[in-house]
């Protein structure tokens, strides 16, 4: 069964960073498309930003700047290293694998307050 387990969560000031980790296991990590959603209360689910087989990235305009999405595929793991992180940054954030269909994590709790 496939599986995507997220770390890194947590709770950071604005200004502050974090680093999310995403451990893939059950597929040929490599070929699948890799992405991290977030969502708020009472907000639909939104794309933050995603990375495919190639390395290419793209990321929400909110974020642009500010996060940055990466890949280790010896380590079977996504990042998303979020800096400046502020206060409408608060979700919690998913990992998504994708190739035929998707695969999601149980989520990991971002929460950006002083």
């Amino acid at each position: 069964q496939v599986q995507l387990v997220e770390s890194g969560g947590g709770l950071v000031q604005p200004g502050g960073s974090l680093r999310l980790s995403c451990a893939a296991s059950e597929i040929i990590f490599s070929i699948y498309t890799m992405g991290w959603y977030r969502q708020a209360p009472g907000k639909q689910r939104e794309l933050v930003a995603a990375i495919t087989t190639g390395g290419s990235t793209n990321y929400a305009d909110s974020v642009k700047g500010r996060f940055t999405i990466s890949r280790d595929n010896a380590k079977n793991t996504v990042y998303l290293q979020m800096n400046s992180l502020k206060p409408e940054d608060t979700a919690v954030y998913y990992c998504n694998a994708h190739r035929f269909v998707q695969h999601w994590g149980q989520g990991t709790q971002v929460t950006v307050s002083s």
